[in-house]
């Protein structure tokens, strides 16, 4: 009877736990899913009470008046080169520098480390207006190159990556391949890089994602319509005193949609990430 109880017991709390986490993902989808259904309708359904839950049928029409108003490819191109050079270069310097603090003994690592993590702590608008001289001075305004040269050296990836590295790759490893003559560039390429690849697709959502969103710093360096990114053209759609919901929603709507294939894509690694980290 104590064992038939304890199951009992198990399966309720399992059951309870499915529950909650089950009505946990139907609140962190539902944005997104009324989103999508405001996308569908007109204006006047974004003011609606009752609230309108169910989709329309203007996703096409509204997703026109987006493209007669912004050149929204264009715009969706130059973001998705922003976003594919930064990430890539995050990652190479991140697990450069991770690999370096984790491995390496030098004068004033720790403290080159924790200066590294505490420009974290500092609000980005803070440094706005010199950052902003800076780039014009040096005549890289209106140009993707300005929007993405502040954006390569990344605290959190270098933090990621140390404590991964510091975690996943064993010392004996990299003195046997220092023994073979192995040099720290081909240890880092031939053993580093394979085993921290999970690290990798974490890193990479969370800097594509977060250059996707960002809009400060991207709307203060953009003048020119050409060179738009998607955040600042969608952010030109509101600029009148009649402002169209569905129009709106329905670029956001469509600028989101990469981003979810990009998860999709990577999610296999980014949960191999967490559940390595788990294990250990």
């Amino acid at each position: 009877m104590n064992q038939e109880a304890r199951a009992n017991k198990f399966s309720l709390g399992r059951i309870m736990v499915y529950l909650f986490l089950s009505l946990a993902s139907l609140c962190s989808l539902f944005p997104f899913y009324w989103m999508f259904v405001m996308a569908t309708r007109p204006s006047a359904a974004y003011n609606s009470i009752p609230p309108t839950i169910t989709p329309g049928n203007m996703l096409i029409e509204n997703f026109q008046k987006v493209l007669n108003a912004i050149d929204f490819f264009g715009a969706m191109w130059n973001t998705i080169i922003l976003c594919t050079v930064v990430t890539v270069v995050v990652l190479l310097i991140s697990s450069l520098a991770g690999f370096a603090f984790a491995k390496f003994k030098f004068p004033g690592k720790n403290i080159l480390f924790v200066s590294i993590l505490l420009t974290m702590v500092i609000p980005p608008q803070l440094g706005l207006i010199p950052q902003y001289y800076l780039i014009s001075k040096a005549g890289l305004l209106d140009t993707l190159q300005g929007v993405m040269i502040l954006s390569f050296l990344n605290p959190l990836g270098i933090f990621l990556m140390r404590q991964y590295v510091s975690g996943s790759v064993p010392d004996e490893l990299i003195e046997a391949a220092k023994l073979d003559g192995c040099s720290n560039f081909r240890i880092y390429r031939s053993i580093v890089l394979p085993i921290i690849l999970p690290a990798f697709a974490t890193l990479g959502i969370i800097v594509f994602t977060a250059v996707w969103g960002e809009f400060l710093w991207q709307f203060t360096i953009l003048r020119d319509p050409d060179m738009y990114t998607i955040q600042v053209a969608l952010a030109t759609l509101s600029n009148t005193f009649n402002i169209d919901f569905g129009m709106i929603l329905s670029g956001v709507f469509w600028a989101t949609v990469p981003l979810i294939v990009i998860f999709l894509l990577f999610n296999r690694l980014f949960i191999a990430s967490i559940t390595d980290g788990a294990v250990k």
